[in-house]
């Protein structure tokens, strides 16, 4: 075949674009996601069966609901049976610290797991008076349970709801929430630090092992809840802001809870992206918004207050030795889009005809626990007029100087050693989840075996976006007139207003009738196909598409969407809420481009071979992982021990002190590893090429998951179909040993 002085490719329209193409790529990508989350409302009914027919049959209905929230809020593990709280008493501090008329105010904890306790305040009725409810009250994550019992005087008394509430007779537990500060974010014993706000650096770690700082949270309050229960009196839940967040969670999750008020919290969620990162739950938009949570608590008491929620412009400023932090702000909810989201959830209530059961309240002054708030909560709670008299103050409070920091930093530390357990528990889960449902007799029976995990991969780990759904349209210009081959920039329809890009290389000696092998040659991050297809670029890619095309391979160099800063890291916080996440793009992107190069006359479609190095070693191991048609894989400068790497305290190399707040993916520590990923692309073959002076990781890292991979390969009786290259060298190709696999095992004479 001569393509000489081709400047469009046969059956193709010309190219006419102008500008960035790549810059364009992830533009449209991001306003399809948006679309995506615009209409993601009418499509959560479809995940919905309710049973409106009595109260019973309708929580039994929803039942499947809540149990797929409480594992996307990471609120699945056992906690520790609780029939008391302990007081907090020191040789420094008494547990005792304070009174009103009816009531006292004490230090305490209480066990939830292992490792971890649950802090706050006490306030009990005295013995001579009757406890009308019990209640858990929350603050704001930048208040203390002393700032709304009125220990300290930071807020004015209207706003401290705690102790009306304790004047009105309730017992009420006040746990101290993480902050948002960075103080202890970090590791000091390896000399990290990061700006992220402690939050955030709990849930960077906790999302990767299918755990949330939402849901240690709510653990903690349930953990009350089961305390709580041992007494007659009913339970109730108030919290506002971030306690807002954790107390209308708790109420979805548990049904003994009989009352709840959220205030400075409740609205549309449609644009939780824009929030702090350590508020993405993921897959929470594709069938919770804050009204479907509310369904959870239908037909129990629910109390929304718009008070003004907490204003957070971003994480701690960054300063040298404390970077990272993902941006992210807190605005009040807007009143309209709080009755809006309102209404919505007020609608299930009428459906199942208690619509008084939940309620609307704008305080006057804008602050929480609005008189008619408190006074709606208890009713619901008690079915007994009360008047809330805020005007009562507390009679007695201990002086000392208690250390705020100190237990701040204590609760903090119990969760981050929660999840490095967590961590190192998770080969063991995925031991259970993958490899003991594999069967390695036979390649029949192990592609078999691993259907469902294909499935559950690209399913519930990736997230799978729609088929692409328009003709692919392919336009193509000539941008490179080599010796030994033409290149040609490709724009193919993935969906309306949504293309896929890359640079094709095709080498002049092909024959008529002749098909051959392609090779899929992947950048890395802030990469281009420039980068990997023009041999006068001089980069860590070393033009490697160009080598293999000189070599006679056609190569194909796709753009892929991690390019422009923080561009693509946004689609990712978009996406993850509709339960996708970038490499549900960059899969169905892939697709599309196979589907047009299996159509060219000179390719052989059973060849096509994918060479990734750095972000495009991390499509290595995930897109042929859902992809069957790539015919091979080889991973560049990425493989290592993936999970190790986004979530361990103790390591350098870990992305838990950098910017790339996108690594994380969720419960991917239970689920998949590299090795587990590479099981998927098996029998197949894959390869690894690793640089001893790799900054990815340490080479025993590598080496370790590796093992895995070759012991999968060699019992499956395909041990020539795997190996590793390590070379003397960085975060780079040297397509030595790589070469002469892809000739190798697609089939193609070296020169």
């Amino acid at each position: 075949m001569s393509n000489e002085n081709v400047q469009i490719l046969q059956e193709t329209a010309p190219l006419t674009y102008e500008g960035d193409l790549a810059a364009q790529m992830v533009e449209d990508l991001d306003n399809y996601v948006s679309r995506a989350i615009e209409t993601s409302y009418e499509k959560r009914e479809s995940l919905w069966n309710r049973d409106y027919s009595s109260h019973d049959a309708y929580a039994e209905s929803i039942e499947p609901n809540r149990q797929r929230f409480m594992k996307q809020i990471g609120c699945l593990d056992e906690r520790i049976p609780i029939d008391e709280l302990s007081f907090m008493g020191t040789t420094k501090s008494t547990a005792h610290i304070g009174k009103g008329e009816n009531f006292t105010i004490s230090r305490v904890r209480w066990e939830v797991f292992d490792e971890v306790e649950g802090e706050g305040l006490l306030l009990e009725p005295m013995k001579n008076v009757p406890i009308v409810a019990q209640v858990v009250a929350l603050p704001d994550a930048d208040w203390t349970p002393e700032m709304i019992t009125g220990i300290t005087d930071e807020l004015p008394p209207s706003a401290q709801f705690a102790r009306h509430l304790a004047f009105a007779g309730c017992r009420v537990v006040l746990p101290v929430l993480i902050n948002r500060q960075d103080t202890y974010s970090g590791n000091p014993k390896i000399g990290t630090r990061t700006n992220q706000p402690h939050r955030e650096f709990i849930y960077r770690m906790a999302y990767q092992l299918g755990q949330h700082i939402i849901g240690y949270e709510v653990q903690k309050v349930l953990s009350l809840v089961d305390w709580m229960s041992n007494f007659d009196e009913p339970i109730g839940v108030i919290g506002f802001g971030e306690g807002g967040l954790i107390g209308f969670y708790s109420a979805a999750v548990d049904t003994r809870v009989q009352s709840t008020v959220v205030s400075g919290y409740f609205q549309s969620r449609q644009e939780v992206w824009r929030e702090p990162i350590y508020r993405n739950v993921w897959g929470l938009l594709h069938e919770f918004g804050d009204a479907e949570i509310a369904n959870l608590i239908a037909p129990r008491n629910l109390i929304i207050e718009t008070s003004r929620g907490p204003e957070v412009m971003g994480p701690p400023t960054a300063r040298d030795g404390r970077r990272g932090a993902a941006p992210g702000q807190l605005v009040s909810p807007p009143k309209k889009s709080a009755e809006r989201e309102f209404c919505r959830a007020q609608s299930i209530y009428q459906e199942l005809g208690c619509v008084d059961n939940i309620k609307l309240n704008t305080p006057d002054d804008g602050l929480p626990g609005f008189e008619e708030t408190l006074t709606t909560f208890l009713t619901s709670l008690t079915k007994e007029d009360f008047r809330i008299d805020k005007n009562r103050i507390l009679s007695a409070i201990v002086e000392e100087s208690f250390d705020y920091e100190t237990r701040q930093q204590r609760q903090f530390a119990q969760l981050v050693n929660l999840t490095q357990r967590f961590l190192r528990e998770a080969e063991t889960r995925r031991e259970t989840f993958f490899w003991n449902k594999t069967d390695t007799s036979s390649l029949d029976k192990w592609e078999e075996s691993c259907a469902d995990a294909k499935t559950y991969f690209w399913d519930e780990v990736i997230g799978r976006c729609p088929a692409p759904n328009v003709p692919a349209n392919p336009r193509t210009r000539l941008i490179y007139d080599q010796p030994k081959w033409k290149g040609y920039e490709v724009v193919l329809d993935v969906y309306e207003d949504v293309f896929a890009y890359g640079i094709l290389l095709l080498p002049n000696d092909i024959e008529q009738n002749e098909k051959r092998p392609v090779v899929v040659c992947q950048h890395g991050l802030e990469g281009r196909p420039q980068d990997t297809a023009d041999p006068n670029i001089n980069s860590v890619y070393h033009s490697y598409a160009a080598q293999l095309a000189d070599r006679g391979f056609i190569t194909y160099a796709p753009q892929n969407p991690y390019i422009g800063n923080d561009a693509f890291r946004v689609i990712q916080r978009k996406a993850n809420p509709i339960k996708w996440s970038l490499f549900s793009l960059i899969i169905r992107q892939h697709e599309r481009t196979l589907d047009w190069l299996a159509e060219l006359p000179y390719v052989d479609e059973d060849r096509i071979g994918f060479y990734g190095l750095s972000y495009g070693g991390k499509t290595a191991m995930r897109v042929p992982a859902v992809l069957e048609r790539y015919a091979c894989s080889i991973c560049s400068a990425d493989f290592n021990e993936w999970i190790v790497k986004n979530a361990t305290y103790d390591s350098r190399y870990s992305y838990m002190f950098t910017g790339e707040y996108e690594m994380p993916e969720f419960d991917l520590g239970n689920t998949f590893n590299y090795a587990e990923m590479a099981g998927l692309i098996a029998p197949r073959p894959f390869m690894v090429e690793r640089g001893h002076d790799d900054g990815v990781a340490p080479d025993e890292w590598v080496a370790q998951e590796f093992a895995r991979v070759r012991r999968l390969y060699v019992r499956l009786g395909i041990a020539d179909k795997t190996e590793i290259e390590f070379f003397d060298g960085g975060h780079q190709i040297n397509s030595d040993k790589t070469f002469q696999f892809l000739h190798r095992h697609l089939n193609w004479p070296e020169p």
